[in-house]
């Protein structure tokens, strides 16, 4: 269909131009598979996340006997499933963290039939979930308060736990229960906090004794690798929470040897 002339003439000011086809980059990193999005690691040489969350699934891929794993540390969390990392991709499906044990067991053809999840029998299972809720309780509450705070414009971007919603009872608000203005901001009771986080450390020590794996159990757990993901980071945070580590020696060689077994599998 021809322009008629009348409208050639008032676009002529404004010619159409078409810009060539942009080609695609002829040399792009390609990763190999199964490939894990994480958070940075502290140092640029390392391979551990220093997010205690996907260092927890770097420990369980490790501690559940799957080697060569490669990792990518420059995906931004808003580019993952539900803006959360950890992420795998395993060269065909992305998948989140929460379908990682099952792709686990596949991959390691790992038969958990008896429902003892790992551990030697009922109550050491029901003994780990304590544990865990210690773990992410007390402990991930002592981590949280020596954790830089998020620049203003990050606060809308980020997904991770607030320390409101761990800790129980729910700490008050700033302006107090009988003020005449709407409650804002939250009182965190640093004290007690810091108080039960050197009551879990304690108890944690005493736990693991001299034992190879916690709960006594003859190989590695999912409570493992939680433990290692907490003391790791832990032991790479400041000095407050730290030396509640370091004083506790089983601790601390227990940590250097599970990180070398999940540094090998990356």
């Amino acid at each position: 269909m021809q322009v008629p002339p009348i409208i050639q003439k008032l676009l002529s000011p404004f010619p159409l131009y078409t810009y060539p086809p942009i080609p695609p980059p002829s040399q792009f990193k390609t990763y190999p598979t199964p490939c894990l999005w994480i958070h940075p690691p502290h140092s640029p040489d390392g391979v551990l996340s220093s997010d205690v969350e996907c260092l927890k699934w770097q420990a369980y891929l490790a501690l559940r006997g799957l080697d060569h794993i490669a990792v990518r540390t420059d995906v931004d969390p808003q580019g993952s499933i539900d803006g959360q990392l950890p992420n795998l991709w395993d060269g065909a499906q992305l998948l989140a963290a929460r379908e990682l044990p099952v792709w686990v067991d596949s991959k390691a053809n790992i038969d958990n039939d008896d429902g003892l999840e790992g551990y030697k029998d009922e109550a050491a299972r029901d003994e780990s979930r304590a544990w865990v809720a210690l773990l992410e309780g007390c402990v991930h509450a002592a981590l949280l308060l020596v954790q830089p705070t998020p620049a203003l414009f990050s606060l809308a971007e980020t997904k991770t736990r607030p320390i409101e919603s761990i800790l129980a009872p729910p700490p008050a608000p700033l302006s107090g229960l009988t003020s005449l203005f709407p409650p804002f901001g939250t009182r965190i009771p640093r004290e007690a906090i810091q108080s039960r986080y050197r009551e879990a450390i304690g108890a944690l020590s005493e736990r693991l004794g001299t034992d190879k794996w916690f709960l006594s159990s003859e190989a590695p757990t999912p409570l493992d690798a939680l433990v290692f993901a907490y003391l790791h980071c832990i032991l790479h945070s400041r000095d407050s929470i730290r030396i509640e580590v370091t004083r506790r020696v089983n601790l601390v060689a227990w940590e250097w040897r599970v990180r070398g077994l999940v540094r090998a599998a990356f």
